[in-house]
């Protein structure tokens, strides 16, 4: 399943890159997330590898993160890999002006499990709707300073 989101952020693009880049802003627009560390290198770079917690609903979820691309201000990729699940993300940033940017984010999720295949087939639009919401809350978080943490 592929799919790609994006958005629009009123703030200049290094300095939209300088929050989304800091690992412990997350909490502030990912819900969910309970824990993150890194397992190997040095955090954000080609190679490095973090370990992310998340508790969505009733379920609980654990990831390891692994980046495959950085090329700042420009473009950032990475896989996540779960259980039964391999996401590839590719995300771009657009400066538009001085003081706006845009988020592109290209997914791609592989599954192995028959559940989650089951899940893709029955709700495509599930993923993506998280996805967005991830871009939303980001954008609220890094114009606002209002954390998803706090509501």
């Amino acid at each position: 399943m592929k799919y790609t989101t994006e958005i629009g952020i009123n703030l200049p693009r290094d300095k939209m890159l300088s929050l989304l880049e800091n690992p412990q802003n997350m909490k502030h627009w990912q819900r969910g997330l309970l824990s993150f560390r890194q397992l190997s290198g040095k955090p954000g770079t080609e190679g490095a590898q973090m370990e992310l917690e998340y508790q969505m609903g009733k379920r609980h979820l654990l990831l390891v993160e692994t980046v495959l691309k950085r090329n700042l201000p420009y473009e950032f990729h990475m896989t996540y890999d779960a259980k039964g699940v391999h996401n590839i993300q590719k995300n771009y940033f657009e400066a538009l002006g001085e003081r706006q940017c845009k988020w592109v984010s290209e997914t791609e999720f592989q599954f192995s499990s028959f559940p989650m295949k089951l899940m893709a087939w029955l709700m495509p639009g599930a993923f993506r709707k998280q996805s967005m919401a991830y871009l939303r809350d980001f954008k609220n978080f890094a114009e606002t300073g209002a954390s998803v943490s706090e509501s």
